[in-house]
């Protein structure tokens, strides 16, 4: 099992090259099952997340080629409607088939997903709402089992709670039902505004986009042609990356990043006293000569988004005061915080608030990475750690962050990815 091994930094410098979103390119991947010719995506991440659902449609009959951040995917030729658990049980995005599987073939079996352990992410929300489009759906053995031999009908949706994987799957399946579909309390972020503006130039009428009510005209079962798509940069990359600038006082230059996609993330680091150049492809940040504390809540885009709450969280350890982050979203999103404390962070939880005393000065040890972004938490409290840390368990790294090593090698850190 490989870990990594990280020497406290000096001071970073240069830039890095933003890769595609991941969780922009999960969906998009799902959707290639609405339609009837070869999709080509640019910008795909190499990341293992990709790769598990790449490899389940074609499981289920799909062909597909991946090299160089290019890949396409046919999926004409499926032949089975099964999603199977030993694919499904390593990463939860896979429900993102259940939609699609259930609009084009009106029947599909998906097993109930697995994923990063951060808290309870039920699927009821989607299966809710497929019913309400005509579905019939039973739980058996560990299994959706979906059914809709009529094709599905266009229905008024209204989210109980906002759900971006749920908002993307029913987008998928109303994009193919008899009729018209609301959808009301949507998410908004901008891996499914991408989704919406990709439906859309393929000839699904869709209203709404980039807010939270979505019309969506169904073309009552047929496949549509897509073309090629390029992945939207990753903000979640490109937030933690900034994270690595701000922790080590370091300027670095994000290349291919939106900036349009982080204001909440760039306003916190402004009030820690970060600056930054902003270009239409690049973000600059400028460090802050001391970090200032930060009270931070986690909520659904536009807010400050929760994928980002344990790099902040990190950071906080270096400003000068008392910062406050409250988890709203995942109620088991703070399993990073023991880790951290390992390495001498003060850090109080009471519930889904943390509250964290700084600056504190860090020591490299033994750590173990919980979850995903709880790896890239611990890195950044790496990077100004004394003596070496390393840190176990990255596979949860490698399901969402493409070549990181290598890139803050790139940028002056003394890590490295070695064998256990």
């Amino acid at each position: 099992m490989d870990y990594l091994s990280i020497t406290k930094a000096n001071t970073l410098h240069g830039s890095i090259n933003i890769s595609g979103s991941k969780n922009a390119a999960l969906p998009l991947i799902a959707m290639c099952i609405l339609a009837h010719n070869c999709v080509n995506l640019s910008n795909m991440p190499c990341v293992k997340d990709i790769s598990t659902l790449m490899t389940l449609l074609q499981n289920l009959g799909s062909t597909y080629t991946f090299k160089n951040n290019q890949a396409a995917i046919d999926t004409s030729k499926i032949l089975h409607t099964k999603a199977t658990y030993d694919i499904v049980k390593t990463m939860r995005a896979s429900i993102l088939v259940l939609g699609p599987l259930l609009a084009r073939f009106g029947h599909c079996e998906v097993s109930l997903p697995g994923g990063c352990a951060i808290g309870q992410r039920p699927v009821d929300l989607h299966l809710k709402a497929l019913e309400q489009m005509g579905a019939s759906i039973e739980i058996k053995s560990g299994y959706i089992q979906a059914k809709a031999p009529k094709g599905l009908k266009g229905a008024d949706i209204v989210f109980d709670k906002i759900t971006v994987t749920g908002t993307a799957n029913i987008i998928m399946a109303a994009a193919l039902a008899h009729g018209t579909t609301t959808i009301t309390n949507a998410a908004k972020e901008p891996e499914v505004v991408q989704l919406c503006e990709i439906l859309s130039k393929s000839g699904i009428k869709i209203e709404g986009i980039a807010t939270s009510s979505l019309t969506i005209a169904g073309t009552s079962g047929k496949l549509i042609e897509i073309a090629p798509v390029a992945i939207i940069p990753d903000r979640i990359e490109a937030g933690t990356y900034l994270c690595a600038g701000a922790i080590t006082k370091s300027s670095l230059t994000l290349n291919g990043a939106n900036h349009e996609h982080l204001h909440a993330v760039i306003s916190k680091l402004e009030e820690m006293g970060c600056t930054f150049t902003l270009t239409c492809n690049a973000i600059t940040i400028h460090p802050a000569k001391n970090l200032r504390p930060i009270n931070i809540v986690t909520q659904e885009y536009p807010a400050f988004p929760t994928d980002m709450q344990a790099q902040f969280l990190a950071l906080a350890t270096q400003a000068n005061g008392t910062s406050i982050i409250e988890e709203r979203l995942f109620e088991n999103r703070f399993m990073h915080i023991s880790e951290l404390q390992r390495m001498g962070a003060d850090i109080k939880l009471n519930g889904h608030v943390a509250t964290i005393t700084g600056k504190t000065k860090l020591s490299g040890t033994d750590v173990m990475a919980t979850d995903l972004r709880a790896s890239s938490a611990l890195i950044l409290a790496a990077l100004v750690a004394d003596k070496k840390t390393t840190v176990h368990r990255i596979y949860h790294l490698d399901r969402g962050y493409e070549k990181l090593e290598q890139k803050l090698q790139n940028v002056g850190a003394d890590i490295l990815r070695l064998k256990e």
